[in-house]
Protein backbone atom coordinates (compact mmCIF):
# COMPACT_ATOMS: atom_id res chain seq x y z
CA UNK A 1 0.00 0.00 0.00
CA UNK A 2 1.28 3.49 -0.85
CA UNK A 3 2.31 5.42 2.28
CA UNK A 4 -0.15 8.03 3.48
CA UNK A 5 0.62 11.55 2.23
CA UNK A 6 3.95 10.59 0.71
CA UNK A 7 6.45 13.14 -0.68
CA UNK A 8 5.37 16.05 1.53
CA UNK A 9 7.97 18.81 1.53
CA UNK A 10 9.68 19.00 4.95
CA UNK A 11 8.97 22.16 6.89
CA UNK A 12 12.71 22.73 7.36
CA UNK A 13 12.95 23.52 3.63
CA UNK A 14 10.75 26.57 4.24
CA UNK A 15 12.80 27.96 7.12
CA UNK A 16 16.15 29.70 6.90
CA UNK A 17 17.01 28.54 10.44
CA UNK A 18 16.32 24.80 10.53
CA UNK A 19 16.43 24.78 14.34
CA UNK A 20 13.53 27.26 14.48
CA UNK A 21 9.77 26.67 14.45
CA UNK A 22 7.18 28.18 12.11
CA UNK A 23 5.84 31.49 13.43
CA UNK A 24 2.52 32.84 12.14
CA UNK A 25 0.65 35.77 13.63
CA UNK A 26 -1.91 38.42 12.76
CA UNK A 27 -5.43 39.52 13.64
CA UNK A 28 -8.55 37.42 13.48
CA UNK A 29 -9.94 39.73 10.79
CA UNK A 30 -8.82 42.28 8.22
CA UNK A 31 -11.05 45.11 9.46
CA UNK A 32 -10.01 48.31 7.65
CA UNK A 33 -7.18 49.41 5.33
CA UNK A 34 -5.70 51.38 8.22
CA UNK A 35 -5.81 48.41 10.60
CA UNK A 36 -4.19 46.11 8.02
CA UNK A 37 -1.35 48.55 7.39
CA UNK A 38 -0.84 49.11 11.14
CA UNK A 39 -0.64 45.35 11.68
CA UNK A 40 1.85 44.81 8.87
CA UNK A 41 4.11 47.67 9.92
CA UNK A 42 4.09 46.53 13.55
CA UNK A 43 4.88 42.93 12.62
CA UNK A 44 7.58 43.97 10.15
CA UNK A 45 9.44 45.48 13.10
CA UNK A 46 9.53 42.07 14.82
CA UNK A 47 12.05 39.62 13.33
CA UNK A 48 11.42 35.93 12.77
CA UNK A 49 7.81 35.95 11.54
CA UNK A 50 7.15 33.66 8.57
CA UNK A 51 3.54 34.57 7.68
CA UNK A 52 0.94 37.17 8.68
CA UNK A 53 -2.54 35.71 8.95
CA UNK A 54 -5.73 37.63 8.17
CA UNK A 55 -9.37 36.57 8.15
CA UNK A 56 -10.89 37.94 4.95
CA UNK A 57 -13.93 35.66 4.78
CA UNK A 58 -15.20 34.80 8.26
CA UNK A 59 -17.49 31.76 8.72
CA UNK A 60 -19.41 32.80 11.85
CA UNK A 61 -21.90 30.90 13.98
CA UNK A 62 -24.61 33.55 13.67
CA UNK A 63 -25.37 35.63 10.55
CA UNK A 64 -25.38 39.05 12.24
CA UNK A 65 -21.75 38.74 13.34
CA UNK A 66 -18.95 40.38 11.35
CA UNK A 67 -18.25 37.98 8.49
CA UNK A 68 -15.24 39.71 6.96
CA UNK A 69 -14.75 42.29 4.22
CA UNK A 70 -14.25 39.70 1.51
CA UNK A 71 -12.48 40.38 -1.76
CA UNK A 72 -11.89 44.15 -1.19
CA UNK A 73 -9.70 43.28 1.82
CA UNK A 74 -7.32 41.38 -0.46
CA UNK A 75 -6.33 44.68 -2.03
CA UNK A 76 -5.50 46.10 1.41
CA UNK A 77 -3.35 43.05 2.12
CA UNK A 78 -1.43 43.35 -1.14
CA UNK A 79 -0.72 47.04 -0.65
CA UNK A 80 0.63 46.42 2.84
CA UNK A 81 2.68 43.40 1.69
CA UNK A 82 4.38 45.43 -1.04
CA UNK A 83 5.33 48.03 1.54
CA UNK A 84 6.61 45.65 4.25
CA UNK A 85 7.76 42.56 2.31
CA UNK A 86 5.98 40.19 4.70
CA UNK A 87 4.24 37.06 3.41
CA UNK A 88 0.52 36.71 4.08
CA UNK A 89 -2.03 33.93 4.38
CA UNK A 90 -5.84 33.89 4.41
CA UNK A 91 -8.59 31.36 5.08
CA UNK A 92 -10.47 29.94 2.10
CA UNK A 93 -13.77 28.08 2.18
CA UNK A 94 -14.55 27.52 -1.51
CA UNK A 95 -13.04 27.62 -4.99
CA UNK A 96 -13.93 31.30 -5.50
CA UNK A 97 -11.96 32.22 -2.37
CA UNK A 98 -8.97 30.26 -3.66
CA UNK A 99 -9.04 31.96 -7.05
CA UNK A 100 -9.43 35.46 -5.57
CA UNK A 101 -6.64 34.95 -3.02
CA UNK A 102 -4.18 33.56 -5.56
CA UNK A 103 -5.02 36.28 -8.07
CA UNK A 104 -4.22 38.85 -5.35
CA UNK A 105 -0.82 37.21 -4.77
CA UNK A 106 -1.49 35.78 -1.32
CA UNK A 107 1.41 33.43 -0.51
CA UNK A 108 -0.36 30.76 1.58
CA UNK A 109 -3.87 29.52 2.36
CA UNK A 110 -5.56 27.78 5.24
CA UNK A 111 -8.72 25.69 5.42
CA UNK A 112 -10.69 26.35 8.59
CA UNK A 113 -12.27 23.90 11.01
CA UNK A 114 -15.81 24.59 9.81
CA UNK A 115 -14.76 23.75 6.25
CA UNK A 116 -12.60 20.71 7.06
CA UNK A 117 -15.68 19.05 8.50
CA UNK A 118 -17.30 18.95 5.02
CA UNK A 119 -15.61 16.67 2.44
CA UNK A 120 -17.59 18.31 -0.39
CA UNK A 121 -16.17 21.73 0.49
CA UNK A 122 -12.63 20.38 0.87
CA UNK A 123 -12.87 18.66 -2.51
CA UNK A 124 -14.14 21.87 -4.08
CA UNK A 125 -11.10 23.72 -2.72
CA UNK A 126 -8.75 20.93 -3.75
CA UNK A 127 -10.01 21.00 -7.32
CA UNK A 128 -9.27 24.73 -7.45
CA UNK A 129 -5.72 24.07 -6.21
CA UNK A 130 -4.73 21.65 -8.97
CA UNK A 131 -1.55 22.76 -10.69
CA UNK A 132 -0.84 25.39 -8.02
CA UNK A 133 2.34 25.39 -5.93
CA UNK A 134 1.23 27.11 -2.72
CA UNK A 135 1.48 26.14 0.97
CA UNK A 136 -1.85 24.94 2.36
CA UNK A 137 -2.62 24.65 6.06
CA UNK A 138 -5.52 22.40 7.10
CA UNK A 139 -7.09 22.91 10.51
CA UNK A 140 -8.69 20.01 12.35
CA UNK A 141 -12.49 19.67 12.08
CA UNK A 142 -14.55 21.09 14.95
CA UNK A 143 -15.33 17.55 16.10
CA UNK A 144 -12.58 15.19 17.37
CA UNK A 145 -12.64 13.10 14.19
CA UNK A 146 -9.15 12.02 13.13
CA UNK A 147 -10.23 10.20 9.92
CA UNK A 148 -12.10 13.34 8.81
CA UNK A 149 -8.99 15.48 9.37
CA UNK A 150 -6.78 12.96 7.60
CA UNK A 151 -9.24 12.74 4.72
CA UNK A 152 -9.14 16.51 4.21
CA UNK A 153 -5.34 16.43 4.12
CA UNK A 154 -5.41 13.56 1.62
CA UNK A 155 -7.81 15.44 -0.67
CA UNK A 156 -5.54 18.49 -0.74
CA UNK A 157 -2.47 16.29 -1.24
CA UNK A 158 -4.16 14.47 -4.13
CA UNK A 159 -4.53 17.85 -5.87
CA UNK A 160 -0.74 18.08 -6.04
CA UNK A 161 -0.05 20.20 -2.96
CA UNK A 162 3.23 19.15 -1.34
CA UNK A 163 3.69 22.08 1.05
CA UNK A 164 1.03 20.77 3.38
CA UNK A 165 0.63 21.48 7.10
CA UNK A 166 -1.89 20.26 9.69
CA UNK A 167 -3.05 22.84 12.24
CA UNK A 168 -4.31 21.76 15.65
CA UNK A 169 -6.85 24.30 16.94
CA UNK A 170 -8.78 22.17 19.43
CA UNK A 171 -12.28 20.69 19.33
CA UNK A 172 -15.71 21.99 20.26
CA UNK A 173 -16.74 20.63 23.64
CA UNK A 174 -19.10 21.56 26.48
CA UNK A 175 -16.43 20.62 29.05
CA UNK A 176 -13.37 22.38 27.59
CA UNK A 177 -12.96 24.61 30.69
CA UNK A 178 -10.81 26.61 31.20
CA UNK A 179 -10.20 26.66 27.46
CA UNK A 180 -12.50 27.65 24.62
CA UNK A 181 -11.88 24.36 22.81
CA UNK A 182 -10.77 21.01 24.18
CA UNK A 183 -7.11 20.44 23.29
CA UNK A 184 -7.30 16.63 22.98
CA UNK A 185 -3.54 16.52 22.33
CA UNK A 186 -3.66 12.80 21.64
CA UNK A 187 -5.44 13.39 18.31
CA UNK A 188 -2.75 15.52 16.59
CA UNK A 189 -0.12 13.21 18.10
CA UNK A 190 -1.90 10.21 16.58
CA UNK A 191 -1.96 12.04 13.24
CA UNK A 192 1.77 12.65 13.51
CA UNK A 193 2.31 8.98 14.31
CA UNK A 194 0.37 7.96 11.21
CA UNK A 195 2.14 10.45 8.93
CA UNK A 196 5.59 11.17 10.43
CA UNK A 197 6.64 13.51 7.59
CA UNK A 198 3.57 15.74 7.96
CA UNK A 199 4.30 19.06 9.70
CA UNK A 200 1.85 19.68 12.55
CA UNK A 201 1.55 23.12 14.12
CA UNK A 202 -0.78 24.56 16.76
CA UNK A 203 -3.26 27.44 16.92
CA UNK A 204 -3.17 28.16 20.68
CA UNK A 205 -5.48 31.17 20.34
CA UNK A 206 -8.50 29.07 19.37
CA UNK A 207 -7.74 26.43 21.98
CA UNK A 208 -7.28 28.95 24.79
CA UNK A 209 -10.02 31.41 23.92
CA UNK A 210 -8.41 33.86 26.37
CA UNK A 211 -5.21 35.78 25.78
CA UNK A 212 -3.88 35.04 29.28
CA UNK A 213 -4.02 31.29 28.54
CA UNK A 214 -2.40 31.46 25.09
CA UNK A 215 1.23 31.24 26.36
CA UNK A 216 0.69 28.03 28.35
CA UNK A 217 -1.10 26.34 25.44
CA UNK A 218 1.63 27.46 23.04
CA UNK A 219 4.37 26.06 25.26
CA UNK A 220 2.50 22.78 25.68
CA UNK A 221 2.25 22.48 21.88
CA UNK A 222 5.99 22.95 21.47
CA UNK A 223 6.64 20.48 24.30
CA UNK A 224 4.61 17.92 22.34
CA UNK A 225 6.89 18.41 19.33
CA UNK A 226 4.67 20.60 17.18
CA UNK A 227 6.68 22.52 14.62
CA UNK A 228 5.02 25.92 14.71
CA UNK A 229 2.38 28.25 16.12
CA UNK A 230 -0.39 30.35 14.57
CA UNK A 231 -1.13 33.07 17.11
CA UNK A 232 -3.77 35.77 16.78
CA UNK A 233 -2.60 39.32 17.57
CA UNK A 234 -4.20 42.75 17.14
CA UNK A 235 -3.06 46.36 17.65
CA UNK A 236 -5.99 46.94 20.05
CA UNK A 237 -7.45 43.52 20.99
CA UNK A 238 -10.27 44.93 23.13
CA UNK A 239 -11.58 46.75 20.04
CA UNK A 240 -11.25 43.81 17.62
CA UNK A 241 -14.29 43.13 15.46
CA UNK A 242 -14.09 39.36 16.05
CA UNK A 243 -12.63 37.05 18.72
CA UNK A 244 -11.39 39.96 20.82
CA UNK A 245 -10.80 37.89 23.96
CA UNK A 246 -8.18 35.55 22.47
CA UNK A 247 -5.95 37.99 20.57
CA UNK A 248 -2.63 39.14 22.00
CA UNK A 249 -1.57 42.79 21.79
CA UNK A 250 0.90 43.03 18.92
CA UNK A 251 3.36 45.02 21.04
CA UNK A 252 3.59 42.02 23.41
CA UNK A 253 4.39 39.47 20.69
CA UNK A 254 8.16 39.87 20.98
CA UNK A 255 8.04 38.99 24.68
CA UNK A 256 5.63 36.12 23.95
CA UNK A 257 7.95 34.51 21.38
CA UNK A 258 10.99 35.12 23.57
CA UNK A 259 9.59 33.22 26.55
CA UNK A 260 8.82 30.06 24.59
CA UNK A 261 11.23 27.13 24.77
CA UNK A 262 11.65 25.10 21.60
CA UNK A 263 13.62 21.89 21.92
CA UNK A 264 14.89 21.32 18.40
CA UNK A 265 15.47 17.74 17.31
CA UNK A 266 18.67 19.02 15.70
CA UNK A 267 20.19 19.36 19.18
CA UNK A 268 19.50 15.83 20.48
CA UNK A 269 22.67 14.13 21.72
CA UNK A 270 23.54 10.39 21.79
CA UNK A 271 23.32 10.51 25.59
CA UNK A 272 19.78 11.84 25.29
CA UNK A 273 18.80 9.05 22.90
CA UNK A 274 20.29 6.36 25.14
CA UNK A 275 18.49 7.69 28.21
CA UNK A 276 15.23 8.02 26.28
CA UNK A 277 15.55 4.43 25.02
CA UNK A 278 16.06 3.15 28.57
CA UNK A 279 13.10 5.07 29.93
CA UNK A 280 10.87 3.89 27.10
CA UNK A 281 11.84 0.30 27.84
CA UNK A 282 10.74 0.84 31.43
CA UNK A 283 7.43 2.23 30.16
CA UNK A 284 7.05 -0.81 27.87
CA UNK A 285 7.56 -3.10 30.85
CA UNK A 286 5.02 -1.24 32.98
CA UNK A 287 2.52 -1.24 30.10
CA UNK A 288 2.85 -5.01 29.89
CA UNK A 289 2.11 -5.23 33.60
CA UNK A 290 -0.88 -2.92 33.21
CA UNK A 291 -2.32 -5.01 30.39
CA UNK A 292 -1.96 -8.19 32.42
CA UNK A 293 -3.66 -6.56 35.42
CA UNK A 294 -6.48 -5.25 33.22
CA UNK A 295 -6.99 -8.71 31.73
CA UNK A 296 -7.28 -10.23 35.21
CA UNK A 297 -9.59 -7.44 36.35
CA UNK A 298 -11.86 -8.02 33.36
CA UNK A 299 -11.98 -11.75 34.11
CA UNK A 300 -13.14 -11.02 37.67
CA UNK A 301 -15.71 -8.61 36.22
CA UNK A 302 -16.98 -11.37 33.94
CA UNK A 303 -17.26 -13.71 36.94
CA UNK A 304 -19.25 -11.06 38.82
CA UNK A 305 -21.62 -10.92 35.83
CA UNK A 306 -22.17 -14.66 35.99
CA UNK A 307 -22.74 -14.46 39.75
CA UNK A 308 -25.30 -11.68 39.33
CA UNK A 309 -27.07 -13.69 36.64
CA UNK A 310 -27.34 -16.72 38.92
CA UNK A 311 -28.90 -14.61 41.70
CA UNK A 312 -31.05 -12.35 39.50
CA UNK A 313 -29.22 -9.15 40.49
CA UNK A 314 -29.18 -6.00 38.31
CA UNK A 315 -25.91 -5.28 36.56
CA UNK A 316 -25.59 -1.63 37.60
CA UNK A 317 -25.54 -0.87 41.33
CA UNK A 318 -25.22 2.83 42.12
CA UNK A 319 -23.99 2.45 45.71
CA UNK A 320 -21.05 0.27 44.62
CA UNK A 321 -20.19 2.61 41.74
CA UNK A 322 -20.15 5.66 44.03
CA UNK A 323 -17.89 3.76 46.44
CA UNK A 324 -15.45 2.93 43.62
CA UNK A 325 -15.27 6.53 42.42
CA UNK A 326 -14.75 7.88 45.92
CA UNK A 327 -12.06 5.43 47.00
CA UNK A 328 -10.12 5.39 43.71
CA UNK A 329 -9.98 9.17 43.32
CA UNK A 330 -9.00 9.56 46.98
CA UNK A 331 -6.19 7.04 46.57
CA UNK A 332 -5.14 8.78 43.34
CA UNK A 333 -4.71 12.00 45.29
CA UNK A 334 -2.55 10.25 47.85
CA UNK A 335 -0.34 8.94 45.05
CA UNK A 336 -0.06 12.34 43.39
CA UNK A 337 -2.21 11.36 40.41
CA UNK A 338 -4.74 13.67 38.78
CA UNK A 339 -8.20 12.85 40.14
CA UNK A 340 -10.01 13.80 36.91
CA UNK A 341 -7.76 11.49 34.90
CA UNK A 342 -8.44 8.58 37.27
CA UNK A 343 -12.17 9.31 37.29
CA UNK A 344 -12.28 9.24 33.49
CA UNK A 345 -10.18 6.07 33.36
CA UNK A 346 -12.40 4.26 35.84
CA UNK A 347 -15.58 5.44 34.11
CA UNK A 348 -14.30 3.93 30.86
CA UNK A 349 -13.40 0.67 32.63
CA UNK A 350 -16.78 0.60 34.37
CA UNK A 351 -18.63 1.07 31.07
CA UNK A 352 -16.65 -1.77 29.52
CA UNK A 353 -17.22 -3.86 32.63
CA UNK A 354 -20.99 -3.48 32.29
CA UNK A 355 -20.74 -4.68 28.68
CA UNK A 356 -18.72 -7.72 29.80
CA UNK A 357 -21.24 -8.48 32.56
CA UNK A 358 -24.13 -8.14 30.10
CA UNK A 359 -22.42 -10.64 27.80
CA UNK A 360 -21.97 -13.01 30.74
CA UNK A 361 -25.66 -12.60 31.60
CA UNK A 362 -26.73 -13.27 28.00
CA UNK A 363 -24.67 -16.46 27.92
CA UNK A 364 -26.69 -17.74 30.89
CA UNK A 365 -30.06 -17.17 29.20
Amino acid sequence: MKPLLSDIEPLQHWLEDQSDFLRISGPCSAETPEQVMAVMEALAAQPGLHYVRFGVWKPRTRPNSFEGNGKPALGWLRASALKTGLKQMVEVADAQHVEAALEAGIEALWIGARTTVNPFSVQNISDALRGIDVPVFVKNPISPDLPLWLGALERVHAAGIRKLVAVHRGFTSYDAHPYRNAARWEIPLQLKGMVPDLPVICDPSHIAGRRDLVPEVAQRALDFGMQGLMVEAHPNPEEAWSDAAQQLPIHELGEFWGRLEYRSKMEISPEYNNRLWALRKLIDSLDEDLLNVLARRMEYTREIGRHKAEHNITLFQLERWNEILKTRTHRAGELGLDADFIRTLWMDMHQRGLVVQAEALASRL
